[in-house]
This record gives C-alpha cells, sequence and structure tokens, in this order.
C-alpha cells in the first residue's frame, strides 16, 4: 500500500506512501508549534523560523559540490540550517525539526531497503542534528552544539553503513569483515569535510553575531 518493490532489494513510494510522509512531517511541525509556546498554545513563530530553517536546509542540501556513490554529499551549510533549531529551542524541538528534515529529505529523494533503514538513515541521523540544543545557552553554544550534533549524525550513518550497507566494503577491498572500517571512513569523508568547513565559517565574529541576532528574534516571546 505504502511501497513498490523495485526487485532489486529496495523499494520505492507509491502515491500513498507520500502521502503518509508527508501527513506525518506536517504533524511534527504542529507538535513543535505547540510544545515551543507558553502554557503549550500554538506558536506561529516557532512554526515559521523551523519551517525556514528546513527549507534553507532543503535547498542547500540540493547543492553538491561533491556527492558519493552509495549516497551522502557535501552540501552548503544544510547542516547548520537543521542545528540552528536546536541552538534556538533546545534538544526536544531540535531532534524535532532534525527528524522533520530528515522526512523531507525521505520524500524528495527515498532510499529504502527496510523500515529499519528508513528511521536510521532518514530520522534517527537528521533527528541527531537537534542535540545541538543541549548546547543552547551555553558560551559558544552555537559551535559547539553544531559539533557534538554532526557527530550524532555521524554516529547513525555509520551505524548504518556497518548494518545495512557493510556489503559494499569489498568494493573498497576492505573486505566483508571490515564494514565498520569501510563505514568509518566514507561517511566521514562528507560529514567531516562540511564540518570543518562550517566551522571555519562560524568561528567568524561577523557570522556568530549575526546568528546570535535571529537567535533573539526567534525566541521572542517564546
Amino acid at each position: 500500500m505504502f511501497f513498490l518493490n523495485n526487485g532489486d532489494g529496495s523499494y520505492s513510494l507509491t502515491s500513498n506512501g507520500y502521502a503518509l510522509i508527508a501527513f506525518i512531517l506536517f504533524a511534527v511541525l504542529i507538535a513543535i508549534a505547540f510544545l515551543a509556546g507558553n502554557n503549550k498554545k500554538f506558536s506561529p513563530r516557532v512554526l515559521i523560523f523551523c519551517s525556514v530553517s528546513i527549507a534553507l536546509a532543503t535547498v542547500c542540501s540540493m547543492i553538491n559540490p561533491f556527492k558519493l556513490p552509495m549516497g551522502g554529499s557535501v552540501t552548503v551549510f544544510s547542516m547548520l540550517f537543521v542545528t540552528i533549531i536546536g541552538y534556538w529551542y533546545g534538544p526536544v524541538i531540535g531532534i524535532l525539526g532534525g527528524a522533520a528534515y530528515g522526512l523531507l529529505q525521505f520524500i524528495i529523494d527515498p532510499y529504502i531497503l527496510s523500515i529499519p533503514q528508513v528511521f536510521v538513515d532518514y530520522i534517527f541521523a537528521f533527528g541527531a542534528l537537534g542535540i545541538s540544543g543541549f548546547f543552547s545557552n551555553k558560551k559558544h553554544g552555537l559551535i559547539i552544539g553544531y559539533i557534538v550534533a554532526i557527530f550524532g549524525r555521524y554516529f547513525f550513518a555509520v551505524l548504518s553503513g556497518v548494518i545495512f550497507f557493510g556489503a559494499y566494503a569489498t568494493d573498497y577491498g576492505l573486505g566483508q569483515f571490515n564494514a565498520l572500517v569501510y563505514s568509518l571512513l566514507y561517511n566521514i569523508t562528507y560529514i567531516g569535510a562540511e564540518g570543518i568547513i562550517t566551522v571555519v565559517l562560524l568561528i567568524l565574529p561577523s557570522v556568530s553575531q549575526a546568528f546570535n541576532f535571529v537567535k533573539k528574534q526567534a525566541i521572542q516571546t517564546v
């Protein structure tokens, strides 16, 4: 009803599948707006800021200077725009915002081997970017939160590589029993590269000040 077998071990979403994921994405965004509001009242400001961040992250994710054959790519600061949701509103909303972004990525470019693989690759990996929220009120919280968040995503990317894509280790001469080494190396190439570039950007005082200004606007009256 929701998935179509491609005959090569992978699946595609049916029209019902796309509709279901879109509904879940909408529900997550509405939940974010209620969770952020005072006394659990609906907060349009939070919904708008989170939606804009997710939209910017999605646009940036489509700009791929470097893309790997088995998934994963260096993008133009897409992870940053997801992590700032946690930086604004804390870990709960940050994780939900990351999961919403993951759902949108799943709608745009789904790759399905199994339900657990979908959760690890799209929900858990991108949701982990929201753990930046644990550092939202810390000194240099944006940079520290970003670094910790991308390590969270890296953890789930490596886990997925070991469990679901370990067989591809042989293509790189590593052998079936070195799936962990393969996954560690494969995923660090794109997550690490984008992470380094982004941290260099965030170190610039003008950039840091700009993000702090936007945060003040985002959390106003929340």
